[in-house]
């Protein structure tokens, strides 16, 4: 997503506890206030369960 910076996804993160599942990050980053192109696109993800912080981004931003 060209509008959306790892920036923006990693404050909408901030207090993740890894592994997590989709529905995990969309709660999180919802907490967070995040903006709601963060959200529409942790919510699309393919995957639904994730590791760490790096295999989310990597999620976001490569597939």
């Amino acid at each position: 997503m060209a509008d959306l910076s790892p920036i923006d996804l990693q404050k909408a993160l901030s207090g993740m506890e890894y592994p997590a599942d989709k529905k995990s990050l969309v709660d999180c980053a919802r907490r967070n206030h995040a903006d709601e192109k963060v959200v529409s696109e942790l919510d699309h993800l393919k995957r639904n369960s994730f590791d760490g912080p790096n295999e989310v981004q990597k999620a976001v931003f490569s597939e």
